[in-house]
């Protein structure tokens, strides 16, 4: 089992430099850049004093040179106007939007945005698990056909729909405040007890929101995969055997279902940074969606590769905590080869 971790996370890294590659390209994909950008704007009202300083920036932060030794440079690799102060030596780039460093613009929202995604993964498992469990094991009873109801409901409604019903719900039933992830007087504030079950107050509505398809979606997953694993003849073998329904339903068929509803696990961060900008507009989340989004609309290409490339770091993190548990579940993908022969 420790040489498969071992193995796995080396895996990791020639993985991580190829995302990152194609991050850098992506990116340098659309004509021009942020500098290229304002430069055309101040000279389209006659601000040529201005443009100066921006043609220090494209010198000062390698804009000018070819695309591999840009990414090189971006990745420290390759020194720079610097040396070598590149993401490997814990150098993030400069945001040209906020005129800041970039760990200065995403360091607030990096802590929230793992905290929120953390918390949506256990609500759709907690929820999505007894459910699809119990939708299989009662197929066509009242209560699948309620779940299944709901489920569909799930898919259908919008998500910055139900976040607004459901700010307005604990906003008037709960006293709330409308948006963000803790009350405004503990905005800016250092971090305390106080602090933290506000978060933990505020990331209530926002889960469930974010959650919801997720959720929906998992459930008809298991639901599905159980199915298939129950009508199978090694169920009905155990039955003739004399096994109990839960005993036989927990040794045999559960653990073959939750394979792919385990391996989901690192397919779910991406979806649910890339699925939550809209509802962290609408709700005020500071996490990384908006600026992100921002970072894309205005080409500040060192902000907005920093946060995808960080996105492909948690993806890499769940993908290697599902290898993990799915090794653990089930000995035939630990052993390998091993294994079939």
């Amino acid at each position: 089992m420790l040489y498969y971790i071992l193995r796995r996370l080396l895996l990791m890294i020639p993985t991580l430099l190829v995302i990152s590659l194609l991050i850098f390209f992506i990116i340098e994909l659309p004509t021009g850049d942020y500098i290229t950008n304002q430069i055309a704007a101040l000279r389209a009202i006659g601000e040529e004093a201005s443009i100066a300083k921006l043609e220090f920036l494209r010198k000062e932060f390698s804009l000018d040179k070819p695309f591999f030794e840009r990414y090189l440079i971006w990745i420290g690799l390759w020194p720079g106007p610097h040396g070598l102060d590149g993401l490997i030596q814990g150098n993030w780039g400069w945001s040209f939007e906020f005129d800041k460093p970039v760990e200065q613009v995403v360091g607030p929202t990096l802590p929230l945005t793992i905290v929120l995604n953390f918390a949506t993964i256990l609500f759709v498992y907690i929820v999505s698990f007894p459910i699809g469990i119990y939708s299989a094991t009662r197929q066509y009873s009242w209560g699948d056909y309620g779940f299944t109801l709901l489920g569909y409901i799930g898919l259908a409604t919008p998500n910055f729909l139900l976040a607004l019903l459901l700010l307005y719900g604990f906003n008037r039933w709960f006293g709330m405040s409308i948006g963000g992830l803790m009350d405004p007087q503990y905005i800016d504030q250092p971090w305390s007890v106080d602090k933290m079950l506000s978060v933990l107050a505020h990331l209530i509505v926002p889960t469930i929101v974010i959650g919801t398809s997720g959720t929906a979606a998992m459930i008809r997953r298991l639901r599905a995969n159980l199915l298939d694993e129950l009508h199978k003849q090694y169920v009905t073998t155990g039955r003739a055997k004399g096994l109990k329904e839960n005993q036989l339903l927990v040794k045999y068929p559960l653990r073959m279902a939750i394979n792919p509803f385990i391996a989901d696990i690192g397919n779910l961060i991406p979806s649910l940074v890339s699925g939550s900008v809209i509802v962290s507009v609408v709700m005020s989340l500071p996490t990384v969606g908006p600026v992100l989004l921002s970072a894309l609309q205005s080409q500040d290409q060192f902000l907005s590769g920093f946060i995808l490339l960080f996105v492909a770091v948690l993806t890499l993190i769940g993908m290697l905590i599902s290898d993990l548990l799915l090794a653990v579940l089930d000995p035939r993908i630990r052993l390998g080869g091993r294994a079939a022969s």
